[in-house]
């Protein structure tokens, strides 16, 4: 198990280029099942859990060509079904959330797909119904196997197209159910499906495939099924994640960053959101520029003076990913805020460590905090601590880098799961991290 130990209270300065989108990537990498023809995919991040779905996606036959960093081509032309249903298939996609999507394509082009329990953050109960009731109306028979925990799909003969509306805004379960009615026969109408970019890029890369899908970027998707797809070649957004989580360590380290590259039209209420916070940040080009706050930052209350509200939602609200990093954040400007994650009951309980360090936070109940800030008049203290999930754990990270001392971070693993490289990107901007 792998250990961050970082020396607090340094200023760091300097440019940074987000990666590829972890949350994109996973949906496209099994988009490639869709079609025997070569797939071209840009900007993929290198990984643990990018990586792992590589890995799944080779070991069911799929070829797998790098072309120079984060650029690789894959071809599905001799999937090899049969492994799905083996010891080793069931221990490897139980590792990884994000193999859950690899069964809407077999589905649809293979007439069966099978996962075991998928893996991922522990950060609350994370139902998988959307998925498998949107496969039931494509005209699936659903199997569970109670005690491997395994879930398989069939169909004898070609998916049929049906009308549903989603019981929640899955982005993972729009994007398996629209993977598998793009080769459905007949049209297919998803109302209440997911609508973040990244489902947006799935959508059209899938129509550079010659899918048929329209409404994409709303809440109402209707997709025309196809007999087949072709290849293409597709670039990966930058993740707005990691954006987020630099945006948040400039203001905390009271850092003079800039952000590369980072796909303005894309962040949605992101910057808003930290604007709320009293934290500036500047739109130069396609960059963002986020100057040293030595003043600090302060909260902007509500038009009628109440407390700031900061709560997740689908988009084009807030994303439950950033809200972590919005919390230590907030555990050093000057005001209090209200954090209400909505979506994830496990997710706030990472907070015992900030208050460890020394934060002024009230946990209300599993959903919500109060984070009460120090105005940087009280400087978190360095501590030992373990990474429990991918969020939480460079929100850690963040307050590790302001605090004063020396903090040691363990089972950094999960931190790797969704950044890349994090300790030389930081060191380049003048971190004192090291990797032991």
């Amino acid at each position: 198990m792998g250990t961050f130990k970082i020396e607090g209270g340094i200023q760091l300065k300097g440019d940074v280029t987000p990666q590829g989108a972890k949350n994109e990537a996973l949906q496209i990498l099994c988009a490639v099942l869709l079609t025997p023809e070569k797939v071209t995919i840009n900007n993929i991040p290198d990984i643990i859990d990018v990586n792992k779905l590589i890995t799944l996606l080779g070991n069911l036959g799929v070829k797998i060509q790098k072309n120079g960093p984060g650029s690789i081509t894959f071809q599905a032309d001799e999937v090899n079904v049969g492994y799905l249903e083996t010891e080793a298939f069931k221990k490897e996609g139980g590792s990884l959330r994000g193999s859950i999507m690899i069964v809407g394509p077999l589905l649809a082009r293979f007439g069966k797909g099978y996962i075991p329990k998928p893996g991922g953050d522990k950060i609350g109960r994370r139902r998988l119904d959307t998925h498998f009731e949107g496969f039931i109306n494509l005209g699936a028979k659903f199997r569970y196997e109670r005690e491997d925990h395994f879930y398989g799909v069939e169909t004898n003969g070609r998916l049929k197209g049906a009308y549903m509306l989603l019981d929640e805004a899955s982005v993972t379960g729009t994007a398996n159910i629209v993977m598998a009615a793009v080769l459905a026969e007949g049209t297919t109408t998803v109302y209440n499906a997911a609508c973040e970019p990244y489902l947006q890029q799935l959508c059209k890369m899938l129509n550079s495939m010659g899918a048929k899908i329209t409404g994409v970027g709303s809440n109402l998707l209707s997709i025309e099924g196809v007999e087949s797809l072709g290849g293409c070649e597709h670039r990966i957004l930058p993740d707005m994640i990691e954006i987020g989580s630099w945006i948040g360590l400039a203001a905390m380290t009271r850092s003079e960053i800039t952000i590369k590259n980072v796909s303005w039209d894309n962040l949605g209420v992101i910057p808003s959101v930290f604007r709320k916070l009293g934290i500036t940040l500047e739109q130069k080009g396609d960059d963002i520029y986020i100057p040293a706050h030595k003043e600090g930052y302060t909260v902007r209350t509500d038009i009628d003076g109440s407390i700031l509200t900061i709560a997740d939602a689908p988009w084009p609200g807030f994303t439950p990913d950033l809200l972590s990093i919005i919390l230590v954040v907030a555990t050093q400007a000057n005001g209090d805020v209200l954090i209400h994650q909505k979506m994830f009951e496990s997710r706030l309980f990472f907070v015992d460590k900030l208050i460890d360090m020394g934060a002024k936070i009230m946990l209300c109940d599993p959903h919500r905090a109060v984070v009460m800030g120090h105005d940087f008049k009280s400087q978190l203290k360095a501590t030992t601590m373990s990474s429990p999930d991918i969020r939480a754990g460079i929100s850690l990270l963040i307050a590790a880098l302001s605090a004063k001392g020396t903090s040691t971070i363990q089972n950094i693993e999960q931190i790797d799961r969704g950044y890349e490289r994090i300790d030389e990107r930081l060191r380049a901007l003048g971190a004192n991290i090291v990797r032991v």
